[in-house]
């Protein structure tokens, strides 16, 4: 009955059916040949969903399209290049550090992918970039957003162990921050080696501007951030400020957002929320079918047999989840494997704030890896180029976040030390 569940979930993939369907028609194929009531159907999915900081999904998704709707794209885009035009690539570094500050904002790659890569992707390629190169380097900076806090990936984390939001949450900032600076510097040596163009330095005067501009979105991030370290919001209180915040931004402060736009953009986030809810749904209840079945088990004492090496445990680990996620959605695979590889990840001592790192980190490379790397289609589409061409292209960034990922993955206080500053 197992291979069955997974026969069934691996042909659906094959045959182009969305992740959260797959999950779901795989575990009713499964229910309808074993012995199990149909009630669980209904029973499991709203048990993965009754959780209270899930709350905060729908509230972030909404934040992030308010602002993004306000126009505060195009203002860190402006800082960016403000603060990286002057140096070879200046465009690309832009694009890289743009990422890494929307990414406190979106909290998720594919946002990122489309909102910037609309913009930077026609201007790269004006500036004589070539289009491979302008989506790679888009493509691939975008992943820093579910690192960066907030992050949908951590919230999914937390919900499914317990662990604290707000420590996954500041357990994310030095990993992004590596691998921004990692990306700039692989974009840096490309432009450098392509003689890409750089532009005049700005004044001071034009610098102050555009910080100016971008500093309510910045202010932003800040105070999602401290204000669930320091205790005075909860994740979802968190979100619902960040929405009211993000609100007042665009009428009052900036005033490209319309009251008019509004219904449109709740419409839209609703949208995003429901789809990622009913992946959520589905996923819990293939993992509890997972778990009747006593699959995580399973998969443990498998790599526990294998050994019991510390480091040759964490390589193997790391692998499975490369492999998993060039073919499965980052939410999804969090869902079915996190609690598993959890358990194998404490035994050998890794610390579970840590791991929760490695997972992430691990599972959004495979947003820019084949064959279903979705930040890459993103790209490919505003780019019009192969979605191959993208994908040589960024074989350099991959490196690099192979290499972050090490990093991650073997010095625990590139993911530790900020938490133990601000957590007992």
């Amino acid at each position: 009955m197992t291979i069955l569940l997974f026969v069934v979930f691996l042909l659906l993939l094959i045959f182009g059916f969305p992740v959260a369907f797959a999950l779901g028609l795989a575990s009713f194929v499964f229910i309808l040949f074993s012995d199990l009531p149909f009630i669980v159907i209904p029973q499991k999915m709203y048990a993965g969903l009754d959780v209270f900081v899930l709350l905060s999904i729908p509230g972030f998704i909404l934040a992030g399209n308010l602002m993004n709707a306000s126009g505060i794209t195009n203002r860190i885009i402006q800082l960016c290049n403000a603060l990286f035009g002057h140096i070879r690539g200046g465009l690309g570094l832009a694009n890289v550090g743009a990422s890494m500050l929307f990414g406190g904002i979106s909290g998720t790659a594919i946002a990122d992918t489309a909102s910037i890569g609309s913009v930077m992707i026609p201007a790269m390629e004006k500036e004589g970039y070539d289009t491979d190169f302008s989506c790679a380097v888009t493509a691939t900076s975008s992943t820093i957003g579910p690192i960066i806090p907030p992050s949908l990936p951590m919230i999914i984390a937390a919900t499914l162990t317990g662990l604290s939001v707000g420590k996954l949450f500041i357990a994310g900032i030095v990993p992004g921050l590596l691998l921004g600076m990692g990306l700039m510097l692989v974009t840096y040596i490309i432009s450098i080696k392509k003689k890409y163009p750089k532009n005049p330095r700005v004044s001071f005067l034009q610098m102050a501007k555009s910080f100016y501009q971008a500093f309510w979105a910045i202010l932003m991030t800040l105070l999602i951030l401290f204000g669930i370290i320091g205790g005075v919001f909860t994740p979802t209180e968190a979100s619902i400020v960040a929405v009211v915040y993000a609100m007042a931004i665009g009428l009052f402060v900036y005033g490209e957002l319309k009251l008019r736009m509004i219904p449109k953009i709740i419409l839209e986030s609703a949208k995003m929320t429901a789809s990622l809810m009913v992946l959520v749904g589905f996923a819990n209840l293939f993992a509890w079918i997972m778990t009747v079945e006593e699959i995580p088990q399973l998969i443990a004492q498998s790599l526990l047999n294998i050994t019991e090496n510390k480091i040759l445990l964490l390589l193997l680990i790391n692998l499975l989840l490369l492999f998993v996620g060039a073919f499965m959605e980052t939410i999804a695979s969090l869902l079915i494997l996190f609690p598993v590889l959890l358990g194998v990840a404490v035994h050998i001592g890794v610390d579970p704030i840590q791991f929760a790192m490695i997972m992430v980190v691990n599972l959004v490379i495979g947003l820019t890896t084949p064959p279903v790397g979705v930040c890459l289609f993103v790209a490919s589409s505003i780019g019009k180029i192969p979605m191959e061409k993208i994908a040589k292209a960024g074989v350099p960034f991959l490196l690099v976040s192979l290499f972050v990922l090490l990093l991650v993955t073997f010095v625990p206080g590139i993911s530790l030390f900020l938490p133990s500053l601000f957590y007992d």
